[in-house]
């Protein structure tokens, strides 16, 4: 099958490695119909974070079911289906308490949580390629309406639009409540509409790219570009001095200032003085251990050194951590098939699985008008 190979930092290939099989009775194999490019990709890509050559690439699938395990008696062949980015076994105490995030049986490294085509996350293949094996079927996939209706919603489903809820969810957002959100690349962006899906009275949305800033004024959000203002006293400002009851964080260790440089502390430290004491802030944005390709020695090591005493005097919350999309994928699907969210809004480009390399490279570089690419295996388009 053709697949998305990464080869090392900026060098991609899009050539044939062997088809995957069933290997466990709880296994699926799944036909790709849509992969995503996820900003979290661009961190290996960009050798901000370790991956072995070799791996295939994608956590942002969903497809048809083409083949079960004899253990698989939920999922059947020909169901549509969505693919969560956390690969998770169902049973172990992390699994129980809905934290599929963090299983404690799918990474064979021991460490907690699993996942398809990312540093860290197991040896398991992703699924920017023509299929896809899928462990513990039966318990990862989320099935879908037939046909091709909601194509480019439902791919959302697998990791943007759950992460992006659960930002919100973590920064306690509801029906009234002032939101900042800092970043606006595709899970700030769903960080936002999540907001706005869930009551909030007025969301802020925080970044320099002006096509991203287009689109969180198209939502009805207020845009603020940081290249131009202070944001921290422009919505000061907004609020009359009472700041924001809520804050998310969807950027990450890769902060950068107008001039580019990276100040890996500079989103929280903003969040903090825009958020009002007692407020809640959700951190959904990555941070890893170690950052080898990092420009400056506190990124390399992982010191993010964000103004904690000004937090813990405005006694504020903080809570983050990657998504677990099995809490929230089920009912935002409902929401796209009752027409209450639209979340492929986002969507820039639908492309084939042969354009990918040069896709990561203008996605990578922040193009105007590269938001969201999706990956079609077996379409020239």
């Amino acid at each position: 099958m053709k697949a998305v190979v990464f080869k090392g930092p900026f060098e991609l290939a899009v050539e044939e490695v062997p088809t995957p099989t069933i290997v466990e009775p709880l296994d699926a194999i799944i036909r790709i119909t849509t992969a995503n490019i996820c900003g979290s990709d661009l961190h290996p890509y960009e050798g901000r974070a370790e991956l072995d050559a070799g791996m295939v690439l994608g956590h942002e699938n969903m497809g048809i079911v083409e083949e079960v395990g004899p253990g698989v008696d939920r999922i059947k062949v020909g169901d549509r289906v969505s693919v969560p980015f956390n690969l998770a076994c169902g049973t172990c105490r992390n699994c129980n308490d809905g934290f599929t995030s963090a299983c404690l049986r799918a990474n064979p490294s021991g460490q907690p949580g699993a996942g398809y085509g990312y540093p860290a996350m197991g040896p398991y293949w992703g699924g920017q390629a023509e299929y896809l094996r899928v462990p513990w079927a039966d318990f990862n996939l989320l099935t879908l309406p037939q046909g091709t209706e909601h194509e480019a919603d439902f791919t959302m489903l697998s990791d943007i639009f759950p992460t992006g809820y659960h930002g919100t969810e973590l920064a306690k957002v509801g029906p009234g409540k002032t939101v900042a959100v800092f970043g606006a690349g595709p899970v700030g962006l769903m960080a936002a509409y999540s907001a706005m899906l869930r009551g909030a009275a007025r969301v802020f949305v925080v970044d320099k790219e002006p096509d991203r800033l287009r689109l969180a004024e198209e939502i009805g959000a207020t845009a603020v570009d940081f290249s131009q203002v202070d944001p921290a006293e422009v919505i000061m400002d907004a609020t009359q001095g009472f700041g924001v009851d809520c804050g998310v964080e969807a950027v990450g260790y890769q902060a950068h200032d107008p001039s580019g440089e990276e100040h890996p502390e500079m989103v929280l430290d903003n969040l903090v003085a825009v958020v009002r004491a007692t407020g809640h802030i959700g951190v959904v944005g990555v941070y890893m251990p170690e950052d080898p390709g990092a420009a400056t020695e506190q990124a390399k090591e992982g010191r993010i050194a964000f103004n904690y005493g000004q937090a813990f005097t405005k006694a504020i919350s903080i809570a983050g951590g990657q998504c677990p999309v099995k809490a929230y994928n089920r009912e935002l699907r409902d929401l796209i098939i009752a027409g209450r969210a639209t979340p492929s809004f986002i969507v820039s480009h639908e492309l084939g699985l042969d354009s990918a390399v040069e896709a990561y490279d203008r996605f990578d570089k922040r193009e105007d008008g590269w938001t969201k690419v999706l990956l079609h295996p077996g379409s020239a388009a």
